[in-house]
């Protein structure tokens, strides 16, 4: 098979993919990132037509990919998703140094200037896990810690994320009430989906996600979605106070300072804004 190059920078780059040893391989990744790309699912024939690759081949690797829980199968819709492995694999870059890095000096700022904690969270499988804690002076410590997860439909942090991902994929985190968990017995509890679905929409309007003493009580949250580059959701930016220090009416006001953080680190991932 012909190799092509390419002028980039004064070198010629070659394209490998042109003369793969192991196409199998080559062809699960454009798949995945084909999917990665999208804002929905796409049929098996969308995805052959746009890579070049043979269906009969799409559907054995989609089949492994669908075992294996990279790619979800939506047989109502005949289209193919990204599986809940493809949010883990996703999840563990944002485990890594550089989000981390990139994200504490960030809050460190945001901390400085409203005198409330805030954290950095990355969704993993239906929980969230907490990568970054800003602990603002003369604050109760939070359960929030770093290595710590908590179920996302609880926090702000995990409804702004899992706002910010298709309703397929939410659905196939959140299958059956066994899904569904508390932490405490609040008003207007998200224990089913219709419920789980309809805050998330309010959240999608609103711009921002918000807790009301779901994880602790007495203690608010308020939550944007960092993205990136095509609009998934890679963590979210929290500030979490006491609720009877903050009237209602400033909420909207802090939201605005957080939705302006996790903004920034969506540039600085090189993303975009995730209210954009």
């Amino acid at each position: 098979m012909p190799v092509t190059t390419a002028a980039v920078g004064g070198f010629a780059v070659r394209d490998q993919r042109l003369d793969s040893k192991v196409p199998a391989a080559e062809n699960t990744l454009r798949i995945l990132k084909l999917l990665a790309s999208r804002r929905g699912p796409m049929p098996a024939a969308s995805i052959a037509r746009a890579l070049g690759v043979p269906r009969s081949s799409v559907y054995d690797l989609l089949g492994v990919m669908e075992a294996n829980g990279f790619v979800l199968h939506l047989p109502e819709e005949q289209r193919y998703g990204l599986g809940i492995r493809a949010f883990e694999v996703s999840s563990a870059y944002s485990l890594q140094e550089p989000l981390s890095r990139l994200g504490r000096p960030m809050l460190a700022s945001l901390v400085d200037v409203i005198g409330e904690s805030a954290h950095l969270a990355v969704l993993h499988g239906r929980d969230v896990l907490y990568i970054v804690e800003e602990r603002a002076k003369n604050r109760p410590s939070l359960v929030t810690d770093v290595g710590v997860r908590l179920p996302s439909h609880l926090t702000a942090s995990g409804s702004a994320i899992l706002a910010a991902v298709p309703k397929s994929q939410v659905r196939a985190l959140y299958p059956n009430p066994a899904a569904f968990t508390a932490r405490h017995e609040v008003e207007g509890a998200i224990m089913k989906y219709s419920v789980l679905s309809s805050h998330l929409d309010q959240v999608r309007q609103r711009g921002y996600a918000t807790e009301h003493g779901e994880v602790t009580p007495g203690f608010g949250s308020i939550a944007a979605a960092v993205t990136d580059h095509v609009g998934w959701p890679t963590a979210a930016v929290a500030v979490t106070f006491l609720e009877d220090k903050l009237p209602p009416e400033q909420w909207p006001v802090l939201a605005a300072r957080v939705q302006k953080i996790a903004d920034e680190l969506s540039i600085r991932i090189h993303g975009r804004p995730g209210s954009g």
